[in-house]
């Protein structure tokens, strides 16, 4: 752990410890390093014994997960964990749900009376704080639920002392809202420590990554580690990028070639762009090399790329390759010219595929190397293709219709299969002309309807069929005539 960083978890254990402060907001830019604080403090405090570490939530975009973009599941979240940890408390919190057992749908304001101050103020003044941790708030996607919780929280009025540390980009929907306004908070902006003495913690991080990887001869020179820590100018997600992207490969001459050029593209780019866009734009560039690699290749990575920032839940290499048509080594030789920007799972049934930070989406998007339509397009028809393929009569191969699903637990629902099932009227009402799959989604859909819910049934999805049929018979022109 490096100096700085260590002071800072140092500061925050001891602020949980002992102030009176009810919130302490790391703020810092994309990339800077909020995260693996976060993560970091975490585990200190669960072996605190002078703090009862309530739970985290970690809000995150890439991670395709909708609750976790979702301000209103915070709480509830929070409360569950804490409740794990305190018999008296889940005792008081149970008692408050038997009274009204839908607190957790309810709007924020009223969620954290019920679910956590009216709970607590049943009990005695607990001899611990009870911290919680909050990262990543700005990548909530409703900004109003954003500020109505830090609303809540600021107001939140109970016996025990009950602290929230969150982390956030300096958005000015979370800057402006009551947590700065009370004597009661404190901030800490990492963007405005020592610059110098943040360059000297990434020097740290990445001798400390190099020395974890040796090789049988040196690699690397003490003066190349320096000018990497100056090029990442404050950004931990940068000095990690070339990290990941050197280490890939195993040889000496490789990673002195990849270290050294990553460097010089850098250094000559880094002038007209800020340098993590200078880092992507780097690494993107190296992928998409038409002398290194096919036209048809590169259109298979551009298409994996939208497809993982327009997926609606996290997908398996697997399943991708499954929407995509695709064998499974093919798109593994596409992602693997990402490595240092795409978390691919080992497992190809796991479902963690997501880029490895929100700001590598915003900048695809924003210097436009790829479009999200093309994602929605491109997984609305490998949807459809795939339920065309897939779908037939009795696909669990039951029996008899007297046995319940709960007792059915067929192989051929694959992830891919049932994410198309889930997830296909919601990607083509996000396509720029959605009618334009109004023939393919009929020819799909009016033979195989039933087997479509059939294997919604065997999902406990059945109630969600007709909500997506009328969702779909106001977005496409056709979709009243499909079943």
């Amino acid at each position: 752990m490096s100096g700085t960083r260590l002071r800072v978890l140092s500061m925050f254990v001891k602020w949980a410890q002992d102030d009176p402060m009810r919130i302490f907001w790391l703020a810092g830019l994309a990339g800077t390093g909020k995260t693996s604080i976060a993560v970091t403090l975490c585990r200190m405090l669960q072996n605190d014994p002078k703090v009862l570490f309530g739970g985290a939530f970690f809000c995150s975009r890439t991670a395709n997960v909708t609750e976790q973009t979702d301000a209103r599941c915070i709480i509830p979240t929070l409360v569950a964990s804490l409740a794990v940890k305190s018999p008296g408390f889940a005792s008081a919190l149970k008692a408050e749900l038997n009274t009204d057992s839908h607190a957790a749908l309810k709007p924020i304001s009223e969620q954290i009376i019920t679910l956590l101050q009216q709970p607590l103020t049943t009990l005695s003044r607990l001899a611990s704080p009870i911290v919680f941790v909050v990262d990543a708030l700005d990548e909530c996607s409703n900004d109003n639920d954003v500020k109505k919780l830090l609303q809540a929280i600021s107001t939140l009025d109970c016996a025990s002392m009950v602290k929230f540390i969150l982390t956030s980009r300096p958005e000015t929907h979370i800057s402006t809202s009551p947590i700065l306004s009370s004597d009661r908070n404190s901030v800490m902006r990492l963007h405005t420590i020592d610059p110098d003495e943040v360059t000297e913690d990434i020097r740290l991080y990445i001798t400390d990554a190099f020395m974890k990887a040796p090789l049988a001869k040196p690699w690397y020179s003490e003066a190349e580690i320096k000018m990497l820590s100056v090029l990442s100018d404050g950004l931990f997600i940068f000095a990690s990028t070339v990290i990941a992207y050197v280490l890939k490969v195993q040889s000496v001459k490789g990673r002195e070639t990849r270290l050294r050029t990553a460097l010089l593209a850098v250094q000559e780019s880094r002038v007209a762009m800020g340098p993590l866009d200078a880092m992507y734009d780097f690494v993107l560039t190296r992928a998409s090399d038409t002398a290194a690699i096919e036209p048809m290749e590169l259109e298979v990575t551009l298409k994996a790329l939208a497809c993982i920032l327009a997926a609606r839940v996290p997908l398996s290499t697997g399943a991708l390759a499954d929407l995509l048509g695709l064998e499974l080594d093919e798109l593994l030789d596409s992602l693997q010219r990402l490595h240092a920007l795409v978390h691919v799972p080992e497992e190809a049934d796991q479902p963690s595929l997501r880029t490895l930070h929100a700001s590598f989406g915003d900048y695809l998007l924003a210097r436009n190397h790829i479009s999200v339509s093309l994602g929605n397009e491109t997984l609305a028809r490998g949807c459809l293709n795939l339920m065309g393929r897939r779908l037939h009569f009795n696909i669990s191969k039951i029996q008899s219709s007297y046995e319940p699903n709960s007792e059915v637990k067929p192989s051929s629902i694959t992830l891919s299969l049932e994410y198309a099932c889930m997830q296909w009227i919601y990607h083509i009402a996000d396509m720029t002309i959605p009618t334009m799959l109004d023939a393919d989604m009929g020819k799909m859909l009016r033979p195989r309807f039933l087997f479509w819910l059939e294997v919604m049934s065997l999902l406990d999805r059945v109630w969600r069929a007709a909500a997506m049929l009328q969702f779909a018979s106001s977005t496409v022109s056709s979709a009243s005539n499909l079943a």
